[in-house]
């Protein structure tokens, strides 16, 4: 995923910031907790592009990199039980990390404990959707930017799920006729197999048009005159498709 600009106008992200700035040039260790995808990462990249990098659970190479390196950024430090054989000693060290397993043992070992906020509770949220949204529609090369449907927006997974459904969005609200008619061919490809296949394959048409066509007018009744359908046999449709 392109770089997010995480400052945006979060007070949030901006006093994690703050406080990476003062320590930056002492040799003190700094740890980074937070859930998954939140940008913790990309964060620390673009704070210390110096560094060197380490993967916590990968422990020959750690010690090594203890050994020979000043500065060092250890990332997915939540696979490390017990940290206290650890030497960060004379060294700047910067520990990422998706849970802390032991709170007590971690205030110990480091002289700062940051939290980054889930998505859900950032004070910038629009305007990260916004920056996401910019560079979905650059990598899909759309030129008509879309409205967004909010209440379709998936922040379980963070950034990861945020673009994701911003991406469906994106690409669903682009569609031509003939990209349809495509996606429709590889779906009939890869099942149309079996008997009676028109018939179980037909909700997929019916159900979409008239949950688009109840939404859109908000009236069976125009909805009927709309699709040249008798009110009963409309009725009946919906009854069959489960359409509330």
């Amino acid at each position: 995923m392109k770089t997010v600009h995480f400052l945006n106008n979060s007070e949030q992200i901006e006093n994690i910031v703050k406080g990476f700035s003062l320590t930056r040039s002492l040799f003190v260790s700094s740890l980074l907790t937070g859930e998954p995808h939140t940008g913790k990462k990309s964060l620390i990249k673009q704070l210390f592009p110096s560094a060197f990098w380490v993967d916590a659970s990968e422990k020959e190479v750690l010690e090594i990199a203890l050994k020979e390196h000043s500065e060092i950024v250890i990332y997915n430090f939540h696979t490390i039980l017990n940290c206290d054989h650890l030497k960060f000693e004379n060294k700047k060290i910067i520990a990422i990390s998706d849970k802390v397993n032991n709170r007590a043992r971690a205030e110990k070992k480091f002289a700062f404990i940051y939290t980054m906020p889930n998505l859900e509770k950032r004070d910038d949220l629009p305007s990260l959707i916004s920056s996401i949204q910019k560079i979905v529609e650059e990598e899909l090369m759309v030129t008509e930017p879309v409205e967004l449907d909010s209440s379709q927006l998936d922040l379980s997974q963070n950034f990861r799920s945020l673009k994701a459904s911003i991406s469906r969005q994106v690409v669903v609200k682009n569609c031509s006729k003939e990209d349809i008619q495509n996606i429709l061919f590889d779906y009939f490809m890869k099942h149309l197999e079996g008997n009676n296949v028109y018939r179980e394959h037909l909700p997929l048409f019916e159900s979409a048009l008239i949950e688009a066509g109840l939404q859109k007018h908000k009236s069976q009744l125009k909805l009927s005159k709309v699709l040249g359908l008798n009110r009963n046999t409309l009725r009946k449709k919906i009854e069959e498709n489960n359409i509330d």
